[in-house]
């Protein structure tokens, strides 16, 4: 585990719940900022994914200031740009959706990510995934299909945008995952965040190309800050412990965003919210349980 979580958690375990959970705070302030560039201001989604990661990029900086421009070198150029493009992808579905669909509504559908976590880190890294993990990621699934209620009227085409960006966000996920074993923390970061700024700029100026003024200036500014810490969390959490066992407490995004969307725009879900939520919950918190228990056991190695 890297110096950066000793200083921080006591265990690998803890170490990659911690850093998942702060994740999922950053990014839950950042998708109401986002949102309401989008829906409220009703600025470009596309130049909008720009913009909030060229000011990423800006904020940044102190990884190199940190680390020197060193710190930028890699062997291994071509896996972070298939990396970058599946992120980029993925942001601008996720923006698009944002665009259209309740925060609430659109976290539920992202959450179908842990089904592409789990398989692919079984498939591509040799991850072995056991009962508890596989429990409490299909848990967290039905409590996201709970609130979500496709079957209802209110179930668009438009909610499809956010389970692409959760496919396209997984693959980036576990080739994360796989730089971690070879990468520096602070060097996955900055290169998807240089990466992105030139690939999202080209998409924007295909779309069209929008500049931002007054207060939506002000507010791109806040989602740079809050996207870099974001993807630092992110990364150092798959640094900490493996990929099936940190995803499921990626599901404690779903009551944060319900929250932020309810201060901030006022959205009210049904009622079967609470349900789905609690299972959520409920399931991230025995899987960290059940995890600290075994990494005890295992003499202080997080098991598989």
């Amino acid at each position: 585990m890297n110096q950066t979580s000793l200083a921080f958690f006591p265990s690998r375990a803890m170490a990659g719940a911690g850093w998942m959970v702060l994740a999922g705070i950053a990014f839950a302030i950042l998708n109401v900022v986002t949102q309401w560039l989008t829906m409220r201001l009703a600025f470009p989604s596309a130049s909008a994914a720009f913009w909030q990661y060229a000011f990423a990029l800006v904020f940044s900086l102190p990884f190199l200031k940190k680390g020197g421009f060193p710190a930028l070198r890699t062997r291994y150029p071509w896996r972070h740009v298939i990396r970058v493009a599946f992120a980029a992808f993925g942001v601008q579905a996720w923006i698009a959706g944002l665009a259209v669909v309740p925060i609430w509504q659109a976290i539920a559908l992202v959450m179908t990510s842990p089904f592409f976590i789990v398989l692919g880190a079984r498939l591509f890294l040799g991850e072995e995934v056991g009962a508890a993990r596989w429990t409490a990621t299909g848990i967290g699934f039905a409590g996201a299909m709970i609130i979500l209620q496709p079957w209802s009227d209110g179930f668009t085409w438009a909610a499809f945008l956010p389970i692409l960006s959760a496919l396209l966000w997984g693959a980036s996920s576990l080739m994360t995952k796989s730089l971690t074993d070879i990468e520096r923390p602070e060097t996955i970061t900055v290169w998807l965040l240089v990466l992105l700024t030139p690939i999202n700029g080209g998409l924007a100026l295909a779309a069209g190309f929008s500049a931002p003024m007054g207060i939506a200036l002000t507010l791109f500014v806040a989602a740079g800050v809050l996207t870099a810490m974001a993807q630092y969390f992110l990364t150092l959490a798959y640094a900490a412990a493996d990929a099936a066992y940190v995803q499921p407490f990626d599901d404690l995004k779903l009551p944060l965003n319900v929250l932020a969307g309810w201060l901030v725009f006022g959205y009210a879900p049904s009622g079967y919210l609470w349900l789905g939520a609690l299972l959520i919950l409920g399931a991230s918190l025995f899987i960290m349980r059940n995890e600290m228990k075994r990494e005890r056991q295992g003499g202080g190695r997080a098991a598989k």
